[in-house]
């Protein structure tokens, strides 16, 4: 369950990091000028986001292929995360450093994600995640004269 509510704010955090690069684009900026590999960097990030989403939205229903969904959505949040620098040509130490030092918000962002999609991957993937998932109430059974209560008036 708890897998479940963090997968929603990850949701949004991936989520984030697209659209706020989109809105940043000047105008006569066209995505068809972007490298190939920062064009599925951010449909990375786009799909972590979604599948994220539904997978969350799937284990609040109590449904087991919602734990399997927050799964995958972590792995692809994390790798979108570690495919970022290497779009941009950048070492990886170096991107952590401008990041940390001048990133502001999206700092805050990345760091949230990065630690939202490991808790929602080690939670998600848990043995007691899955129990709770596949738990069922049993229905109280009624049967014989007295199931179903009679009405005091003869129709």
């Amino acid at each position: 369950m708890l897998a479940g509510l963090l997968g929603i704010p990850a949701a949004v955090a991936a989520g984030y990091v697209p659209v706020k690069i989109f809105l940043d684009m000047p105008a006569e900026f066209s995505l068809g000028a972007l490298p190939g590999l920062v064009l599925v960097d951010f449909a990375g990030y786009l799909l972590a986001g979604l599948v994220l989403l539904l997978g969350s939205l799937a284990t609040l229903f109590r449904a087991t292929a919602g734990a399997v969904l927050l799964g995958i959505g972590a792995l692809l949040a994390i790798g979108a995360l570690l495919t970022e620098p290497l779009s941009m040509g950048v070492p990886l130490g170096r991107f952590a450093d401008a990041m940390f030092t001048h990133g502001g918000l999206a700092m805050v962002d990345r760091v949230g994600l990065a630690t939202l999609s490991v808790l929602v991957l080690v939670l998600a993937l848990l043995p007691p995640t899955f129990r709770y998932l596949r738990y069922r109430a049993a229905l109280p059974a009624m049967a014989g004269p007295g199931a179903y209560p009679s009405s005091s008036r003869s129709w």
